[in-house]
């Protein structure tokens, strides 16, 4: 089955994953991961795209984003991809492609999952075996949400801001959500609507945002489409 149309919506919540090709590494020094979250830096800005969470993996990242138009956040992601393939490829001594295609994103609602998200971004050092607490890796927003660091590539969704009163109390909502961690209905739905690119809410929410393209939203059950109801003994001739 072809693949569907990438989808990008301004004012909605993204989830964004770009992979190595053939799942490569795609750094290979603390250089490297300073150098691709200072181009995230870069072109969020000039792009209109606010980057609410990141992780950055061996050979992957995830982000959390909201672009303003709906050509911002496909623009970033281009420059950020051809910048850090010519840079890694020079100080590799390489040549040749190094993402595994396009990057996938799709959209997600906010008040049921953008904290989910973010504790699923967090917690990929740990399912991967790096870390055993998500505050022990260094190339994630994780730290500045729970206020180890300030992190200026970070600009934290409304929703967080709900999470408590006061810094401390925000930091520490975050924290005991990231350590209580997530279903495994949670954490399928996660990773299975970025890769397939379905919009991940409820079904009023993406009726709703069906109304604003006509691209395909959600998955087609099944099976063969239902038959219409049989005519009734007063129906037929």
């Amino acid at each position: 089955m072809a693949r569907l149309p990438r989808l990008t919506i301004p004012g909605y919540p993204h989830h964004v994953i770009q992979r190595g090709n053939n799942r490569q590494a795609i750094f290979a020094s603390a250089e490297d991961h300073e150098y691709l979250l200072a181009l995230l830096a870069e072109y969020a800005t000039k792009f209109q795209v606010a980057i609410h969470a990141y992780v950055l993996m061996g050979n992957h990242f995830h982000l959390l984003v909201t672009p303003e138009t709906a050509d911002g956040l496909p623009r970033m992601m281009q420059a950020v991809g051809r910048r850090y393939v010519r840079y890694f490829n020079d100080r590799q001594g390489r040549s040749g492609t190094l993402w595994e295609g396009r990057y996938r994103s799709t959209l997600i609602e906010t008040d049921r999952y953008l904290l989910a998200c973010m504790a699923y971004i967090d917690l990929n050092p740990v399912r991967a075996g790096m870390v055993t607490q998500a505050r022990d890796y260094p190339w994630s927003s994780h730290g500045h949400y729970i206020g180890q660091r300030q992190d200026k590539l970070i600009t934290p969704h409304p929703l967080v801001w709900t999470l408590g009163n006061t810094p401390f109390a925000r930091e520490a909502a975050y924290a005991d959500l990231v350590h209580a961690g997530l279903s495994s209905g949670q954490q399928a739905a996660l990773t299975d609507s970025v890769l397939r690119g379905w919009v991940l809410g409820g079904p009023d929410f993406v009726t709703e945002l069906q109304k604003r393209t006509p691209r395909r939203l959600s998955q087609m059950r099944a099976g063969r489409p239902p038959m219409k109801p049989s005519a009734s003994a007063e129906e037929l001739p």
